[in-house]
């Protein structure tokens, strides 16, 4: 179904319903106060686009805006790049702290990750396996850090690479840490994606790794995908950029999971 359309029994959308869609589409995340700056209209005016958008079910609401409906699809890679954009720097800066020097780690497929390979440039004497190009690309030439890449499909719209081969190829290695991403998480502990070609990957990341970290900022709560990569009980440390809700700490300290959070001044 296009996104503009909507059942029979709804009025059509207005040209700034229509807008506001498109730049859902291409942003992922839309707030009430920068959209009634935009459109140059009230907030009150935004929140009733933003409720009649929900109930068509082309949006979600979030606090503070609303996110494109995507429950089968992950959005485009360079609008997961831009969405929480500061948010997952500091995630990866948290998270490459806790990496030391002369070790060897997995890192998997997003946004996320790619942040923590950012931060990860001025370690010494690291090894890295990688699915991911862009880690690849971040990683690459620098004297210090040796990188290889896992073999398989790459998929064209981000870079990864995927399927039976790289889970086989990531196998071979038993590494010191695993950096892994998650498209969304459920308050049950729940670890999501919407690819289960990158999620066969992803377990077996986490499967030959002594200590796995989840990096992933707190809009993953608000999300949904149909695929289970695995349970936050496979991993040891989660690294986020606020306190997750209170259901979901409870399953992490039944689990003896820590949860680390961000500097929010970084």
């Amino acid at each position: 179904m296009d996104i503009h359309s909507n059942p029979l029994d709804l009025e059509p959308l207005s040209p700034r319903q229509s807008d506001i869609t498109d730049v859902a589409r291409d942003v992922g995340r839309v707030s009430v106060e920068d959209l009634a700056e935009r459109f140059d209209v009230t907030p009150q005016t935004i929140r009733k686009d933003l409720n009649d958008l929900c109930e068509r079910r082309i949006l979600q609401r979030v606090h503070g805006g609303a996110v494109l409906t995507t429950r089968v699809t992950n959005l485009g890679y360079e609008s997961r790049r831009g969405i929480a954009s500061d948010e997952k720097r500091r995630i990866g800066l948290k998270a490459a702290s806790l990496i030391p020097d002369n070790c060897s780690l997995l890192i998997n497929i997003g946004t996320t990750t790619e942040q923590v390979a950012q931060a990860l440039l001025t370690r010494k004497n690291i090894v890295v396996i990688t699915n991911n190009i862009n880690v690849v690309n971040i990683l690459a030439g620098k004297p210090q850090i040796e990188v290889i890449v896992a073999g398989g499909t790459v998929r064209p719209s981000d870079g990864g690479v995927v399927g039976e081969t790289a889970g086989d190829f990531i196998r071979q290695f038993k590494v010191d840490y695993a950096i892994i991403g998650s498209s969304a998480i459920d308050l049950d502990g729940a670890l999501l994606d919407y690819d289960y070609r990158e999620v066969k990957v992803a377990q077996a990341i986490i499967e030959n790794a002594r200590h796995s970290i989840l990096v992933a900022d707190s809009m993953k709560y608000e999300r949904s995908a149909p695929v289970r990569i695995g349970h936050i009980s496979q991993i040891d440390t989660f690294v986020t950029d606020r306190q997750p809700p209170e259901a979901f700490c409870q399953v992490c300290a039944e689990h003896e999971v820590l949860i680390e959070l961000a500097d929010p001044t970084e």
